[in-house]
């Protein structure tokens, strides 16, 4: 394999992936596009993660395939798996920096694993890393010298580092204020901008969902609820969907006075008339995964609904 890997559509066809008795996905189908940025919403647990270690290849499928390019990666020798995990750059939650080094240091690292540049050439590239989220000034502090929203953007130096052409970033906006959070999302779109790369982002933000979403895949409970663009997901019927988009409880407090959408504000967004280009996803139950190690599972999902009605309250602000 030779070359470098230029914005490749990510495909996932029928992916089922379990610890034991327990289903953690089941039937994930969709195409995650080159050169756009997608984004995998749902809630915590809902299996989102999973599925990015899946992509990387860090979390074995038990059934379907993953194809990069076209490209089924478990019919690939080591060399070539090896050399395509190459061409994707990561961003952990919190950066996953180590803290025994400096940052220049961390920055480097995969340069000194991956390449023979001379250490001459590396601290050219680490500067320029530096430079583009930012901290070329902090090269010398520590992981702990810094503060959150610092230790993801030199994670995301990092994970650049090697000039992927698929960047996967876990959560990139937790535990950021508004302010930061911001300028996380105004990053990962000028990366895209830059260097056509394919992106996706696994999010429960739906802020950062609207600045910066070309694509949109919702899973809950380890299913497929919805894949299409985000104008499209706002008229979503699907009731996990609209309690996520509205920011609705999952009860009603026996405490509080009045319902929560009186005392926040936020109330369910009507479904309008007409049609979507988004897809809803079938509402078969959760199979459990043909692998030896796997028997059903015991989460349920909720029945998708297909999605209808004009777009509102969603807009694409990554265009």
């Amino acid at each position: 394999m030779s070359g470098r890997l230029e914005s490749p559509d990510i495909t996932l066809e029928d992916i089922s992936v379990g610890y034991g008795d327990r289903v953690v996905l089941s039937g994930i189908d969709t195409v995650l596009p080159g050169g756009r940025i997608s984004v995998i919403l749902g809630g915590s647990g809902s299996g989102k993660s999973t599925l990015l270690r899946n992509i990387i290849g860090l979390v074995p499928i038990q059934t379907g395939r993953i194809l990069l390019a076209g490209r089924d990666m478990a019919e690939m020798g080591p060399e070539d798996r090896l050399e395509m995990r190459r061409r994707m750059g990561v961003l952990f939650q919190d950066g996953a920096l180590l803290g025994s080094l400096p940052l220049g240091e961390n920055i480097a690292l995969p340069l000194r694993e991956h390449t023979d540049l001379s250490n001459s050439l590396i601290e050219e590239v680490v500067g320029m890393k530096l430079k583009l989220v930012g901290l070329a000034d902090f090269i010398g502090y520590f992981p702990s010298e810094l503060s959150g929203g610092m230790r993801k953007r030199a994670g995301l130096a990092r994970a650049m580092a090697l000039d992927p052409a698929v960047l996967l970033c876990d959560e990139p906006t937790s535990g950021l204020d508004p302010v930061t959070a911001a300028d996380m999302d105004q990053l990962v779109l000028e990366l895209k901008a830059t260097f056509n790369m394919t992106i996706v982002v696994v999010s429960h933000d739906l802020q950062s969902l609207r600045a910066i979403a070309d694509h949109v895949v919702v899973v809950n409970q380890g299913r497929m609820l919805f894949e299409g663009p985000p104008d499209a997901l706002a008229a979503s019927e699907d009731p996990f969907i609209v309690q996520f988009l509205s920011r609705q409880p999952s009860r009603e407090s026996r405490i509080l006075d009045g319902p929560w959408a009186e005392r926040t504000g936020e109330h369910p967004p009507p479904a309008a008339p007409g049609g979507t280009s988004g897809t809803a996803a079938a509402t078969a139950p959760p199979a459990s995964p043909a692998a030896p190690a796997a028997s059903s599972g015991t989460e349920s999902a909720t029945a998708p609904q297909s999605a209808s009605g004009a777009a509102a309250g969603i807009t694409n602000g990554g265009a």
